[in-house]
């Protein structure tokens, strides 16, 4: 990063007022009846109603619109494990994309858990304060176990963004990226490099949109994961193949796809040169990608590129899923994010790239056409379709699933805000 974006981020963060969040009124309190109302002694009222019946805190209060964005800090971004408090400025981040997204009230909450365990029970302990839980930067392969125990003892909707935002998004730009190429999910091969929460619930989410196994080989700083290895935990025991694969470039020869979400610098030209015909390669490491975006397409012209950047075409970015799933969710009082919901979301989030991009997005990228194909296969994250399409989307599977505890809405698809 230069010393003046350094600065710009900083001064962002620190001025004119301290943090990104701050908490708005959505009820008058000018007289002394509003006062009375909002507190003693008419607050007592609503305490009663609840008490009898705890659903109707979603009635009286803003639970229904209120997620918690919560973190131990053990994996902050690319950066590591920094510590609960170091992860507050992510996490408020968040929550500012929640609100700009999707209208949906978010706090941030960091917690000095010395064990998984821990980290349970605090946050099993708050978790009916909020309308929903989203888990972020929190290191494998703990986090696998911790979204476990708390999906199973949360009765809000629990969702660790890391592993299932990033992999509703990927799975979407690859599917379209191999629509583009002309190539099949049933026929392709993968090379996912990287076995950590992102990786494994990518490949999860690609079984369930239709590929199998035997497609997928899973790389990991010691090499591909096969049956023979005896220093993989369970979660990449999952991915084990029996091969005689050892290396990435063992794996990558006649591959369709690279999926990178691993370190900088890591696919080199002469491995890409290795991969099939029309190859899609996702270099998801943030800043730096796992071979840039330059040299890949000096090496393959015929590949379609994406990386988790924004200077880049083809971002591959949460935002594009993680509000409006859980607008979706919260809006049918979902109990859970199930795989039916990812899987509706990921083609609602297909299906708008494959629409006329309107005008309002063109022109906050400098007016630049885009079109569906090589260099456009996910929307942007300001489309203002994005808000009621996934929403509804998501909301739709969860009634038609059962885990929704209110019926689809009417007037839905949402406004845009």
């Amino acid at each position: 990063m230069t010393d003046s974006l350094r600065r710009a981020a900083l001064d962002y963060h620190a001025l004119p007022t301290p943090g990104k969040l701050a908490v708005a009124l959505t009820t008058p309190a000018q007289t002394q009846e509003d006062l009375s109302l909002a507190y003693s002694p008419g607050v007592a009222e609503p305490v009663l109603e609840i008490a009898k019946s705890p659903e109707d805190a979603y009635l009286y209060t803003g639970k229904g619109n209120l997620v918690a964005v919560i973190s131990n800090g053990s994996a902050i971004l690319g950066l590591g494990n920094l510590g609960p408090l170091a992860s507050k400025p992510v996490m408020e981040g968040k929550c500012l994309l929640f609100k700009r997204f999707a209208d949906i009230n978010a706090v941030d909450i960091e917690v000095e858990a010395n064990s998984p365990e821990h980290f349970i029970e605090t946050v099993a302990a708050v978790a009916n304060t909020f309308g929903g839980i989203n888990l972020e930067d929190i290191k494998a392969p703990e986090c696998f176990h911790i979204e476990d125990a708390l999906v199973k003892r949360c009765n809000v909707p629990v969702f660790h963004d890391d592993q299932h935002g990033t992999a509703i998004v990927t799975v979407a730009a690859i599917l379209n990226a191999l629509e583009v190429q002309g190539k099949k999910i049933e026929q392709m091969h993968m090379v996912c490099l990287g076995a950590g929460a992102a990786a494994t619930a990518c490949c999860r989410l690609m079984l369930a949109a239709g590929a199998k196994k035997e497609q997928i080989t899973m790389v990991d700083s010691r090499g591909v994961i096969h049956s023979g290895r005896t220093d993989i935990n369970v979660y990449k025991g999952e991915w084990a193949r029996d091969t005689d694969m050892r290396t990435l470039d063992d794996a990558i020869d006649g591959a369709d796809v690279f999926l990178g979400v691993s370190g900088p610098n890591l696919l080199s030209a002469q491995q890409l040169k290795k991969m099939a015909a029309k190859p899609v390669v996702f270099a998801c490491a943030n800043p730096d990608p796992e071979i840039s975006p330059e040299l890949a397409h000096r090496t393959r012209k015929d590949l379609i590129m994406a990386t988790g950047r924004s200077d880049y075409p083809n971002q591959v970015n949460n935002v594009l899923c993680f509000p409006f799933i859980f607008r979706g969710a919260l809006d049918v009082r979902a109990e859970r994010v199930n795989e039916e919901m990812k899987l509706a979301a990921i083609e609602a989030i297909r299906n708008i790239a494959h629409l006329p991009v309107p005008d309002v997005v063109r022109q906050g990228y400098g007016g630049a056409a885009m079109t569906f194909g090589p260099d456009y296969i996910l929307p942007k994250p300001t489309d203002p379709r994005l808000l009621p399409e996934v929403a509804a989307a998501v909301a739709k599977a969860a009634v038609d699933t059962g885990v929704a505890r209110l019926p689809y809405p009417k007037n839905y698809p949402l406004a845009e805000l």
